[in-house]
């Protein structure tokens, strides 16, 4: 007995090929329209279902054989005329929220001055995880009431993610708008996010990059774009990979692709009193209140930031991490057991280090005086290190 993905399954693959035994290979192709890129197990690991060791037979039963013929041809998808319609795939308000404990910081009031001009100016924002590129976009859509949307780019992102394909909708097999057709078509913002960690596979947006529109040849459609379309891209990197290895997964991006986007914003942590803010609008969302608490993290993550900007530390704290800290603070009221929780992604040693520098910071010390008092230690450290070297040199000779 089948369950109902299944005989979606079953209904579309018999619809795509128009036959009932199938090769692995095909099985393959029918199931990538469900977002999946092996052949499903429940069939071919059923014996019932297995003709021999390339073949497979579709469990059919009367009403799936009904299901419109669909043909594979070149790539080309071409379906029957009374299966065929276009339908959207999203529903709806895309406007996203403002969020009230945004602050705006940064490269915020440039975002939104492109995104209310109306103009087709296509941008990318680069900056460490958890800075707030991504939250600035959208809250500069909220701000100017710009509908929205959000793709997040991985690796396997192809044409067909972005573009549209064919669907089963109502035991017929229909074409869906893709996000990015969506976008051209509404006038909205579209927002490629973490695009570094895209293949060479989203080189179809070329044109789109463009603002000249996009021939998607699998309807044999020219889609122009409305006024108001743009484009935002976000990433870690600048789409060169990631050097130091800290962003596992980026790509170099094709410098064709880069050079459409015509200015690049480089996203920074917001200075202290920004951070101060954020902080504790978050805290005080919860029912909380401790402007001490949130004063020393922002000490202790700009300590952390300088120590680490300067090669002392491999792990960073983002404005993200602390938000984390002060929600689990707001759970658990132990300060201490909010930090210890949320650095445990970290490394045994980093997170000890960063735990026991903020001991330091609760017990008074400034950030200055923490810098000072790391450097003096490395510089010792490092007389030490001389003197050793000097005392095994003079019993070699």
């Amino acid at each position: 007995m089948l369950n109902n993905k299944q005989r979606e399954y079953v209904k579309y693959a018999y619809g795509l090929f128009n036959k009932e035994v199938l090769t692995k290979q095909e099985l393959i192709q029918a199931n990538k329209k469900f977002g999946c890129k092996y052949a499903p197990q429940w069939l071919i690991k059923n014996k019932d279902y297995k003709v021999d060791k390339a073949t497979f037979k579709l469990p059919l039963d009367g009403d799936m054989k009904k299901t419109e013929a669909v043909k594979s041809t070149n790539d080309n998808v071409e379906i029957r005329k009374e299966a065929a319609y276009i339908v959207s795939s999203l529903t709806g308000d895309i406007v996203p929220k403002k969020d009230p404990v945004f602050v705006p910081f940064g490269n915020y009031p440039d975002i939104k001055s492109i995104i209310k001009s109306g103009k087709f100016y296509p941008v990318f924002v680069t900056g460490l995880s958890g800075n707030g590129k991504t939250m600035s976009v959208l809250q500069a859509c909220a701000e100017a009431k710009k509908e929205c949307i959000r793709v997040n780019v991985t690796i396997e992102t192809d044409e067909d993610d972005l573009l549209g394909g064919y669907r089963l909708k109502d035991g017929q097999t229909v074409w869906q708008n893709g996000p990015v057709i969506e976008a051209m078509e509404r006038g909205a913002l579209l927002l490629l996010d973490e695009i570094d960690l895209a293949s060479n596979k989203i080189m179809c947006l070329q044109p789109i990059l463009e603002g000249s529109g996009v021939f998607v040849k699998k309807i044999n459609k020219f889609v122009k774009p409305k006024d108001g379309f743009n484009v935002v891209a976000t990433a870690n990197t600048k789409g060169q990979g990631s050097e130091d290895g800290k962003f596992i997964g980026t790509n170099i991006l094709n410098e064709a692709f880069l050079e459409r986007f015509p200015v690049t914003f480089e996203q920074r942590y917001p200075n202290t009193k920004t951070e101060e803010k954020i902080l504790n609008n978050v805290l005080e969302s919860t029912g909380k209140k401790d402007t001490n608490y949130v004063n020393k993290l922002v000490t202790w993550a700009d300590v952390i930031r300088k120590t680490y900007f300067e090669g002392g530390v491999d792990e960073i704290i983002s404005t993200r991490r602390l938000v984390h800290i002060v929600q689990a603070y707001s759970i658990f009221s132990n300060k201490v057991k909010a930090i210890e929780l949320c650095t445990n992604r970290f490394d045994e040693d980093t997170k000890t280090s960063f735990v026991d520098l903020y001991t330091k910071v609760d017990a008074g010390a400034t950030a200055d005086q923490i810098i000072e008092s790391q450097r003096q230690s490395e510089v010792a450290a490092q007389s030490q290190t001389d003197s050793n070297d000097g005392e095994e040199e003079a019993v070699a000779i």
